[in-house]
């Protein structure tokens, strides 16, 4: 979670910077670090499927701006059945993140299950925001076809991922809890977060939260175009909220009356962190070996750690114990990096397996992270991502992608590169690129280029646009916060047959774009290797190759992958070239090569003479090529 939803500049991509008689730059080599047991698979790459849990399987296509989960309808555990799953793994998943699992604040009640409505005035949206967490011990009850089984229906749906072959991952929320929070569903002998805190003090260590003694909380003042549930009336939504003492608010604000654009909606955990930034627990020594979890577990054995050490861990115990395979952090970097140390070390004793993954936006912090915090895979958006976007949308030119590459050498293994995500917006979005299309190139640089974990969000596959007023937030991203439809997607489900029957035809050629791309990420070695870069190398040439092209080798002991991908919307002829350094063992001979895609495109071949190679290309507009050649 981020503070979320708040021109395309055309780039001359001018000659000057390829002058032909510069001489061309010698390739750049990488060859990849080692890697964790949780981040590999059996074959190829870890590929993370992320689904909007309660979005994924409704079929319902009104889509009324604001609408209840009555008009508007509602997605279900049970629509992750073992068709939808089987093609999930078909489309090249090894993992799936099932977003917005955990019970949070939402407006309409279950009174059969004891659940009442939360209040408007503190929730974003009508389904509410699935980082604002109203009970950790819970699942959301939209989500169960019987509220009062939703929990027995959340074990079905574990038992039935496990059996199509793909883990689960489930979001964690460290940093802040709803401003509702209230367990009714935790374990005899838990105690509730706040239930011992003294609330006459703005910080003790062992508080769960930060308040403001003397000061009730107010609602934000809203503005017109930001009423809760869009202005409809409500019984509850009467501008007030009972909280006093008022409490820090998620994004760390210490007012009673935050912002309407504030975390509003959620309440700061304390970990410890005194107000004026001091710490009231141990600091990890320097001498402590880095991802060590054996070490970092006896450092922790027997020190004193904050009340809400001890709560949170219990929570994610609780969930790894159930048969979940792996975390996704939410907003790790707000939270202390000796906590994750802490935590990351049981968990990992416990499951060594167990995939931890965090979001982080301050590239300074990701060795911490990694090392100290012991966190497996961390987002790749404030560098790969963002400078990917800036080609995709024509801003800049493909080289700022490499060297984002470059920065992160070192840990690419463990980054997790994506194109989209819940914050982000769809490929598809006017905002954004506003041609679908873009996303496989992208998908395959992402994939490709590195080590790297790659994600795919739903819908993305198939071009969603994420159109449409669903209510709280603007359009271009799909909704987190209301009940809603992804018509792209929903063409996909047809119905619940999830054979993409309702698909046009270029959204199920999109689909079988992206469905090779994975697949061969995730099945095979076809991507792997050491990292050869061919594009400097060929923009000073003069032979057709611009920075509108990505070319670069992925070296192996048994073979080579030359892989092309054009982010030009109009076709285009060129010549490659390879270096003998380049080539290596291939440039032992002359002669000529065969060249297969891999993913389906033209073949081509590939000329050796004097130990240079040299391919012929006539590539379509975005045209991705994976061209296998044997030593």
């Amino acid at each position: 979670m981020r503070i979320r939803w708040g021109g395309a500049l055309a780039l001359a991509l001018t000659l000057a910077a390829c002058d032909s008689t510069a001489p061309p730059a010698p390739p750049t080599y990488h060859t990849p670090p080692a890697t964790s047991a949780a981040v590999a698979t059996d074959s190829g790459r870890m590929v993370i499927y992320q689904a909007m849990t309660r979005l994924f399987g409704n079929t319902t296509t009104r889509n009324q701006s604001w609408g209840t989960r009555e008009e508007n309808g509602v997605g279900k555990f049970a629509d992750f059945n073992e068709r939808a799953l089987a093609e999930l793994k078909a489309l090249g998943a090894t993992h799936i993140w099932y977003t917005g699992v955990l019970r949070h604040g939402l407006i309409g009640e279950y009174p059969e299950a004891g659940i009442a409505s939360d209040d408007p005035d503190v929730i974003k949206g009508r389904a509410g925001s699935p980082y604002a967490i109203r009970d950790y011990y819970d699942v959301n009850p939209d989500l169960a076809l019987d509220p009062r089984q939703r929990m027995a229906e959340f074990d079905a749906l574990l038992a039935r991922s496990h059996a199509a072959g793909l883990k689960v991952i489930i979001d964690i929320v460290p940093n802040h809890v709803a401003r509702s929070y209230h367990s009714q569903a935790r374990p005899e002998g838990v105690e509730d977060f706040g239930a011992r805190d003294d609330r006459s003090v703005e910080y003790a260590r062992d508080n769960n939260f930060y308040y403001l003694p003397g000061q009730p909380f107010r609602v934000p003042a809203f503005g017109p175009d930001q009423a809760p549930l869009g202005g409809a009336a409500h019984p509850l939504a009467d501008g007030q909220y009972d909280e006093n003492p008022a409490r820090w608010t998620g994004n760390n604000v210490r007012q009673a009356q935050p912002k309407a654009d504030d975390w509003y909606e959620t309440i700061k955990l304390n970990y410890g962190v005194r107000p004026d930034g001091g710490h009231d627990f141990p600091a990890l020594p320097a001498t402590l070996p880095a991802g060590d979890v054996a070490a970092h577990r006896a450092f922790w054995a027997g020190r004193e750690v904050p009340d809400t050490w001890i709560k949170m861990r219990q929570i994610v115990e609780f969930w790894q114990a159930r048969g979940v395979d792996g975390f996704r952090f939410d907003m790790a970097e707000m939270v202390p990096v000796e906590f994750f140390s802490y935590l990351n070390s049981q968990l990992k004793s416990t499951r060594p397996d167990t995939l931890l993954i965090a979001e982080i936006y301050q590239p300074g912090l990701y060795a911490a992270f990694l090392d100290q915090g012991l966190m497996d895979l961390l987002y790749d958006k404030v560098d790969f991502y963002d400078q990917l976007r800036r080609v995709m949308q024509g801003q800049a030119p493909a080289s700022v992608v490499l060297e984002a590459q470059e920065r992160h050498a070192a840990i690419d293994r463990r980054l997790l590169r994506f194109v989209e995500n819940h914050d982000e917006h769809r490929i598809a979005a006017p905002d954004f690129a506003g041609d679908a299309r873009l996303g496989v190139p992208a998908m395959l640089v992402s994939a490709s280029m590195g080590a790297s974990a790659v994600l795919l969000y739903f819908g993305q596959e198939v071009g969603e646009p994420g159109a449409g007023d669903a209510g709280y937030g603007n359009p271009g991203r799909t909704t987190i916060f209301d009940y809603w439809g992804v018509p792209a997607h929903q063409r996909w489900v047809n119905g619940g047959a999830y054979d993409g029957g309702a698909l046009s035809a270029e959204e199920r050629a999109l689909r079988q774009a992206y469905q090779r791309i994975l697949r061969a990420a995730s099945q095979s070695a076809l991507f792997d290797g050491e990292w050869v870069d061919l594009h400097r190398h060929n923009l000073g040439l003069g032979q057709g190759y611009d920075e509108r092209l990505l070319a670069y080798l992925k070296r192996r002991a048994d073979g080579v992958t030359l892989i092309v991908a054009s982010f030009d919307s109009s076709a285009r002829t060129l010549e490659l070239a390879l270096p003998s350094t380049a080539l290596g063992a291939l440039a032992a001979g002359d002669g000529e090569r065969q060249l297969r895609d891999a993913l389906g495109g033209s073949a081509a071949v590939l000329q050796v003479a004097g130990g240079t190679g040299r391919v012929a290309l006539e590539l379509e507009p975005l045209a991705v090529r994976a061209y296998e050649v044997s030593r």
